[in-house]
């Protein structure tokens, strides 16, 4: 195979001009997308670090020790994601999910929990907030997380082998301390916990079934998630992806699996149960989920918006530009003219490019000016 040459390009200066708002806005609970995807789900990236240089995530031949992160002004600061999150809240989103980068390098993070628990949906009840953590730090934190107000953890996972977990981290991070995470987590009462591997085929696909004997019947549901074209410095090829359906037959041969319903509309992981000696599912014994955003896309009923640290919507995990919300927060807009330039932006959505993908030119599926996933999250 030739050389492969990583586009350099930082898409974080990027940005669409923000709609105009909209001059009424629509009832809570009613806004649509032009394929009439509602807004629930809200992911919120409070950083643009990590701590980990995952070969499928942040590369260190160009994230290395000499990459320039956002300067700290440039950050959304908590009352400023407090105040995005309770304007989103009120068209429609109840679900939250703190992600980054590494959202535990962020500095005081319990307080920005603290301030988005006292946050209602329309209906008056308490937000579904969640994080998602390489674990790396979680067993120091997780009692304060709980203490602030957060529902629950998604801790990334690609091998139980320490070997070949610290080779896929590439910071020589050993999987014992993840782990451990994970057990003081659960400690803490952050549950359900759930624990996400990306498959690659040729580097973690042997861990498959270690993985699912590993964390059948402890409580912890287990996503396998395909590999993806993700941002544009991760070298994407589609030989490296381990179809979801080829993934099931190697648990199949191993496990009985009975199919289970979505939990909530929109939800990613296609699930399956356990079964018990009865032949039906055992709870005891827990389930696993495929992310199948290659194969088998989910776009038609995507309702999750992506907030940068530092401010931008985005409206697809592929997108390549997002939309500023930050000079409205600091350029004096009330909050009618926010929810109004949100409500805009939602509006004129029209993004399904996993289902695309197949026929998208090969420049636009190797990468393109594609924003990479450690600024706005998985």
């Amino acid at each position: 195979m030739g050389e492969q040459i990583i586009p350099l390009v930082d898409a974080r200066q990027r940005a669409l001009a923000t709609p105009t708002p909209l001059q009424a806005l629509p009832a809570p609970g009613t806004l649509r997308d032009t394929r009439g995807r509602p807004l629930r789900d809200l992911r919120i990236s409070v950083t643009d670090r990590c701590n980990f240089r995952c070969t499928y995530c942040m590369p260190k031949e160009v994230f290395g020790s000499d990459y320039q992160y956002l300067p700290q002004a440039a950050l959304l600061s908590f009352e400023e994601i407090t105040r995005l999150a309770r304007l989103f809240i009120g068209l429609g989103v109840h679900k939250l999910r703190l992600t980054g980068g590494e959202p535990l390098l962020r500095k005081g993070i319990e307080g920005l929990i603290e301030q988005l628990s006292a946050l209602r949906t329309l209906d008056g009840q308490p937000l579904d907030i969640t994080l998602t953590t390489n674990g790396s730090l979680l067993a120091r934190k997780a009692k304060a997380l709980k203490a602030a107000g957060l529902k629950r953890v998604t801790v990334s996972l690609d091998s139980l082998q320490d070997e070949v977990f610290r080779r896929m981290n590439d910071v020589d991070f050993p999987v014992a301390e993840v782990l451990a995470g994970i057990e003081a987590a659960r400690a803490a009462g952050l549950a359900p916990i759930k624990v996400n591997m990306v498959v690659k085929r040729g580097t973690n696909e042997h861990e498959i079934l270690p993985m699912a004997r590993h964390f059948r019947g402890s409580g912890i549901a287990l996503r396998f998630i395909e590999y993806m074209d993700v941002g544009a410095t991760n070298r994407w090829r589609m030989d490296e992806v381990l179809p979801s359906s080829e993934l099931l037959k190697r648990l199949q041969a191993e496990f009985a699996l009975l199919p289970l319903a979505h939990s909530a509309v929109g939800e990613t992981a296609e699930r399956w149960g356990y079964a018990g000696a009865d032949g039906r599912h055992d709870p005891a014994l827990g389930e696993i989920g495929l992310i199948s955003s290659v194969t088998r896309a989910f776009c038609g009923d995507c309702n999750r918006a992506r907030l940068s640290t530092e401010g931008q919507v985005y409206l697809c995990l592929f997108a390549g530009a997002g939309y500023d919300l930050r000079a409205l927060l600091r350029g004096g807009a009330s909050d009618e003219q926010i929810a109004g330039a949100i409500a805009a932006i939602w509006q004129g959505r029209s993004d399904r490019y996993s289902e695309l993908r197949a026929s998208l030119p090969p420049d636009a599926q190797a990468g393109g000016r594609r924003i990479e996933m450690s600024y706005i999250g998985g």
